[in-house]
């Protein structure tokens, strides 16, 4: 499958920027079933300074901001050929070891609630794909999919107490939990083409999981399958702050994403 991106980002600094410097994490990877057919960036009152690979493998552009000015617009854009592998990504790649993936960081750390949860998926005898796809299930079943419930700082326990969080709380509660019972597990964020719109307002987050016989394998917990060819990986990590499109580094401001506006549709492939 072809997939035309466009994504624009509008964020805004509460005072005139001296100095700030914007890690942009928004380059789709080039991975098992995806290929990138073209990838442009655009800034408005901003420069890229330099692209780099960080340690999970996700292509980093560090953006240096205007000085004096309060907002900054970046637009990516690009063509993407997709395909269906069932979610399997394979071999574990990355500067970092698997082992790393067993940890648990502020976001993904489980409380009483998540911890009981673990303990209702042991000791069924099944495979590790039966298991996961179970867990991901409960997480669906237990914490409804909501907007405007949570934000980039809540974290798993926070979100499976209030039952109701987003696409990154059911990645964030899956990884929680499959690390808890032993298994490497990661957050994803990319794009989803939805069968019932182009333009969107957010990215989409999903959680991949370390299966010996395959290697990482997604779960989209808040859609209750594996990534197919309508998703695009952009960038991994231990949970979204690994992952996350934007963060800044910055001197005597903070910034604030005004606006995001992502449209994802497919294009016809010329024979």
């Amino acid at each position: 499958m072809r997939l035309s991106i466009r994504h624009t980002t509008r964020y805004r600094f509460d005072n005139p920027v001296i100095h700030a410097l914007q890690r942009l994490r928004l380059t789709p990877k080039e991975t098992q079933g995806q290929e990138i057919l073209e990838w442009e960036m655009e800034y408005d009152h901003a420069h890229a300074e330099l692209t780099y690979e960080d340690q999970n493998h996700n292509t980093v552009t560090l953006v240096s901001v205007d000085k004096g000015v309060q907002e900054v617009t970046v637009t990516c854009s690009g063509k993407v050929d997709t395909h269906d592998h069932a979610g399997v990504i394979g071999r574990h790649a990355g500067h970092l070891p698997l082992w790393s993936f067993l940890g648990q960081t502020e976001l993904t750390r489980p409380g009483s609630g998540m911890r009981k949860l673990a303990q209702e998926m042991e000791g069924r005898g099944e495979d590790r794909i039966d298991l996961l796809h179970r867990l991901s299930s409960a997480v669906l079943e237990r914490v409804a999919y909501e907007t405007g419930k949570t934000d980039t700082r809540t974290t798993a326990e926070e979100a499976y107490a209030a039952a109701n969080g987003v696409c990154q709380d059911h990645a964030h509660i899956f990884i929680g939990i499959s690390r808890s019972l032993g298994i490497p597990a990661r957050y994803v964020s990319g794009y989803l083409m939805m069968n019932d719109r182009v333009e969107q307002e957010a990215g989409h987050a999903w959680a991949e999981a370390y299966v010996e016989e395959l290697g990482w394998v997604g779960f989209d917990i808040s859609n209750g399958i594996s990534p197919d060819a309508r998703y695009v990986r952009v960038a991994t990590g231990r949970d979204y702050r690994d992952a996350a499109p934007v963060t800044g580094i910055s001197f005597g401001n903070t910034s604030t994403v005004l606006e995001v506006d992502i449209a994802v549709e497919q294009q016809q492939v010329q024979q």
